[in-house]
């Protein structure tokens, strides 16, 4: 098994979204080491938030597997021109979009965007997260409050209605979730309010489009090490990141990817309306 690295860490704050290459730890997302089999041979993958971390590791891992990727990312392109090169050194096309899913309209033109160049989408990964720290609600501005729910929740909903038109039988779609949607952080609120709807949401959903055969699936992770902790927590809480899981650690992205493929291939066939902790020993209900 691999060693992780355990904390404490060093401090290296980040400003918001948080830049993948210089963080120390360097986050592990499968680049040297994801094997892949073939599970998602000639499916096409749209991924939010794939430029880093968790969906950098998903989309390592699903370009190893056969599939040609799509992945929207807000404006950190030196991150996604590298997460791009992974998927094509795998041999596999990537297309690229930058653009802030906040807004409605770049959820209809990422859609539009990867139908135009592949004509459908067989897995859909909602992945991007944004996330602030406050020790007070008090402190928490209506503006950011209404960002968060349009980027971890409406996003998910508008990315998905323009979506199903382009899903043929068989899809998968998997929404990241967190811990936070069974346990919340007191400083994360609002971001842990969007994790459970998002449980919610992905539960719902996959009711409504099982007489379709799509299959509907939430991924809940503890604490993982990627750019979104750097840069939007506090530097006591980077420090000791993860630290308060049975395995005393943080998990790497790596770590997470071989559950999305099993979601988004056939080998899930009947895994449909869960809800999945990769958490780091830390029950979820």
């Amino acid at each position: 098994m691999k060693s992780y690295p355990r904390p404490p860490f060093s401090v290296e704050k980040q400003p918001v979204p948080g830049t993948q290459h210089i963080m120390n730890p360097v986050p592990d997302c499968g680049e040297e080491s994801y094997v892949g089999h073939g599970r998602l041979a000639g499916k096409i993958a749209l991924i939010t938030g794939a430029d880093s971390g968790i969906g950098r590791a998903v989309a390592i891992a699903f370009a190893r597997e056969g599939a040609d990727l799509v992945i929207s990312y807000l404006d950190e392109h030196e991150d996604a021109k590298a997460t791009a090169e992974w998927i094509e050194k795998a041999g596999r096309q990537c297309l690229l979009i930058p653009g802030d899913i906040a807004h409605k309209e770049q959820c209809q033109a990422v859609v539009d965007q990867t139908v135009e160049r592949f004509g459908r989408i067989d897995v859909l990964v909602n992945n991007a997260a944004f996330q602030m720290s406050h020790e007070t609600l008090e402190e928490v501005a209506d503006e950011e409050w209404v960002r968060t729910f349009d980027i971890n929740i409406t996003a998910i909903f508008r990315i998905t209605k323009a979506a199903l038109a382009h899903m043929p039988e068989g899809s998968s779609i998997i929404n990241t979730s967190s811990v936070n949607s069974d346990k919340p952080k007191p400083t994360l609120v609002p971001y842990a309010t969007t994790k459970g709807a998002i449980a919610n949401f992905s539960a719902g959903m996959a009711q409504l489009l099982g007489e379709r055969n799509i299959r509907v699936n939430s991924v809940a992770p503890g604490p993982i090490w990627t750019p979104l902790i750097v840069a939007t927590m506090t530097e006591d809480d980077i420090k000791n990141f993860g630290s308060q899981t049975p395995l005393g650690r943080p998990g790497q992205p790596a770590e997470l990817a071989p559950l999305y493929v099993l979601l988004a291939s056939d080998d899930g066939s009947y895994i449909s309306g869960a809800r999945i902790g990769v958490t780091g020993g830390t029950p979820i209900l």
